[in-house]
């Protein structure tokens, strides 16, 4: 069984920068993911990774401003948010799968097994 636990959100103005971080235990994670549901929209998915082999895929929104990462040793992964937009508000979901996980499937809900409890980031 896999527990994650997410850190890092809050309040920043336009333009400024956060890192989220997905604190997991349990074994076997193939994919670990991030996704959003700002108010009143449907959750979507905004980066990926392949924990082993290390293949990313990001939301056109993000690319170029969230790159995703990981760390197996501890093992976590994480989203460092940069040039932040109002846009961006939304709580952030931490997700893992078990299963490798492939293209076009990667931004899918029902793909990821696991999910964290969210944290809260605000843009203004």
């Amino acid at each position: 069984h896999v527990q994650l636990v997410e850190s890092g959100g809050g309040s920043v103005q336009a333009g400024g920068s956060l890192t989220l971080s997905c604190a997991a235990s349990g074994y076997g994670r193939y994919c670990m993911g991030w996704f959003r549901q700002a108010l009143g929209k449907e959750r979507e998915g905004v980066a990926t990774i392949q924990t082993r082999g290390g293949n990313t895929y990001y939301a056109d929104s993000v690319k170029g401003r969230f790159p995703i990462s990981h760390d197996n040793a501890k093992p976590a992964a994480y989203l460092q948010m940069n040039n932040l937009q109002p846009e961006d508000t939304a709580m952030y979901y931490c997700a893992a799968s078990n299963l490798v996980v492939h293209d076009p499937n990667v931004f899918r809900g029902p793909s990821y097994r696991f999910w964290g409890q969210g944290t809260q980031v605000t843009v203004s």
